[in-house]
């Protein structure tokens, strides 16, 4: 074997991966995302479970990318765990498709029909038909059906090429001598696990592992225990795209990787168990490509068969593995799994997923806000620990709703989802600034707390009432986000107003009791930071009610719309006298 003998390899395993890949993106697309609604529908039956993940990864033409799937559904809490299990399982017996159609290319004969069915007959067929749909027909879904087509073609083709390269390997000593290493159980495992973790397909490994019979030098004793190792490896991709998942979402890809060991384990010890005393004569017959499919098709049905019983044992093992986390706002972050990528595809229903996900982070915000208040009145070092915790939420809420907000907005969108999106966008980041000037009032009160620093009556009373004028417009403004109340925004500005004057006027009297020695400087610092925090977190509530007061009309200049309230609406005017009546100093 030379050196052009290897390029040839690598191009023939270049244009079966990536043969594969385009197959898998065009199966993907045509389905239209039925399939995830098909998944998402899932009723509790675990037979009828593991025959949706069986159909649905056959179409897809990948085990991986079903689990992947649903590990998004647990993630997003739309799955549970235990529907989870029998999918996964169905998804090993499913990707077994492959490696028969891959068997093709071991068909031998001179008869017209074996040589119809040949990949080198057929495939420049499907490759010319699948461009002409893909090229020149504008219809999508007759395109997705070219790049199947397309994708198909390539694969088989690189099947070829790859099984052409190899073949010299035949007459290769070393190499044959390679693989009666791999009669090893552990070893072989080790390599067909291995393989397949690169790759990230077991489908492609066992296409590989086929390609290699090919030179006869693969016996069904070293192909065995590649093959148990190959559905080990698999579970890679479902491990990777659960990090940073929820603990569901984690244990669904554990499941994977221990029905994957378990079953190997068993079935593994029971054919060698049974070899020591049956002797199987086959074990050292060269293994071919349809032989390799008899395998990998036994193994994924017989460990299934096998385990699905035991789904809730599987079930509690990962449990075991991943703990629940003793740590308050589970919940809540269980709520910002929904933001998933996998969404993406069907923009109205991730539009409400954001929408949903927003109002957590305002009422996060909320609380964070009325608990740092409360520390002025009443210090606790766990409410401190808890306002920090909140506040580091709330910042992992914007991000990650920011990201996929602009994400969202490359999708086709309608004109009241696009509206949906502007409010959200611009509504994150005043919550995520009423959370920070939380954190700005909890430092105060640790400052008075260290320095056994306290108010006079008169600035406590004072206080008190610039605090429910707080508390009120907090309230008022989240309240017109979460329910869309647009009446309710217009009541918003003109205690924004008021609490403008109660900032002025705090500051005047401060000085005023400073001159008369009642107070101090140092508390004089600490109550105009507390009084332009709370002024602050009034004009962030004053810019939510205006946001939903203007996207209808897709204007958002605030100035000129506040102006045009304060001179032209002759209720405003009368809103403000009536909250200076309510809140007066």
């Amino acid at each position: 074997m030379n050196i052009f003998s290897v390029l040839n390899m690598l191009g023939g395993l270049a244009l079966f991966l990536y043969g594969m890949t385009i197959m898998g993106d065009g199966l993907t697309k045509l389905s239209g995302g039925r399939l995830e609604r098909i998944l998402e529908k899932l009723t509790s039956n675990p037979l009828k479970a593991v025959l949706l993940g069986a159909g649905v990864t056959a179409v897809i033409q990948s085990s991986s990318a079903t689990t992947v799937m649903v590990v998004g559904f647990v993630n997003s809490g739309i799955m549970k765990l235990s529907q989870a299990i029998g999918i996964i399982m169905g998804a090993n017996i499913g990707t077994t498709v492959t490696s028969w159609i891959l068997s093709l290319s071991g068909i031998e004969g001179d008869s017209f029909i074996v040589q119809i069915l040949k990949p080198s007959t057929f495939a420049p067929v499907l490759a010319f038909i699948g461009i002409i749909l893909f090229m020149f027909i504008k219809n999508q879904k007759k395109k997705d059906i070219g790049m199947i087509l397309v994708g198909f073609a390539i694969l088989m083709t690189g099947m070829d090429a790859m099984s052409g390269a190899v073949k010299p390997l035949a007459d290769v000593p070393e190499f044959t001598s390679l693989f009666t290493l791999f009669k090893n159980p552990i070893l072989g495992m080790t390599v067909g696990a291995l393989l397949t973790a690169v790759i990230q397909s077991s489908s492609a490994s066992v296409g590989i592992l086929q390609a290699l019979c090919m030179t006869g030098s693969v016996t069904y004793g070293a192909a065995f225990p590649i093959i148990m190792g190959q559905n080990i490896g698999t579970c890679i991709t479902a491990l990777i795209s659960s990090v940073g998942a929820s603990i569901n979402a984690k244990r669904a890809a554990f499941v994977h990787l221990y029905f994957n060991i378990i079953g190997t384990i068993l079935f593994s010890a029971a054919f060698y168990l049974i070899n020591s005393f049956v002797h199987f004569e086959f074990m050292e017959n060269s293994a071919g490509a349809a032989g390799i499919a008899v395998i990998h098709s036994v193994f994924n049905v017989a460990a299934t068969i096998v385990l699905l019983p035991f789904s809730k044992g599987l079930e509690k093992l990962s449990c075991l593995t991943i703990h629940d986390r003793k740590m308050g706002g589970e919940e809540e972050e269980q709520q910002l799994q929904l933001l998933d990528s996998r969404f993406l595809e069907q923009p109205a229903f991730a539009i409400e997923q954001c929408r949903s996900v927003t109002v957590t982070m305002a009422q996060l915000a909320k609380n964070g806000l009325l608990k740092s208040m409360e520390l002025l009145e009443h210090y606790d070092e766990d409410a401190v620990n808890k306002v920090k915790e909140l506040e580091d939420l709330v910042d992992r809420y914007e991000d990650q709703i920011g990201t996929y907000l602009v994400k969202l907005s490359g999708k086709n969108l309608s004109m009241e989802d696009s509206h949906t999106l502007s409010v959200l966008l611009h509504c994150i980041g005043d919550f995520e600034r009423i959370s920070d000037h939380s954190i700005n009032i909890m430092e105060s009160a640790v400052e008075m707390q260290q320095k056994e620093m306290k108010f006079s009556e008169d600035a406590k009373k004072e206080l008190t009432v610039f605090q429910n004028a707080i508390h009120e417009i907090v309230t008022m403004a989240f309240q017109v986000f979460s329910q869309n109340d647009t009446k309710l925004a217009m009541y918003v500005e003109p205690l924004e107003e008021v609490i403008d004057g109660l900032n002025a006027k705090m500051k005047k009297h401060h000085i005023n009791r400073l001159r008369k020695g009642e107070c101090t400087i140092d508390l004089g610092f600490v109550l105009s930071d507390l009084t332009t925090n709370f002024e602050r977190v009034a004009d962030h509530c004053s810019n939510i009610a205006v946001c939903m007061l203007q996207v209808e009309e897709d204007s958002f200049d605030t100035h000129e719309y506040l102006e045009e309230m304060k001179h032209n609406d002759p209720t405003f005017r009368e809103k403000v006298e009536s909250y200076k009546m309510n809140y007066q100093l």
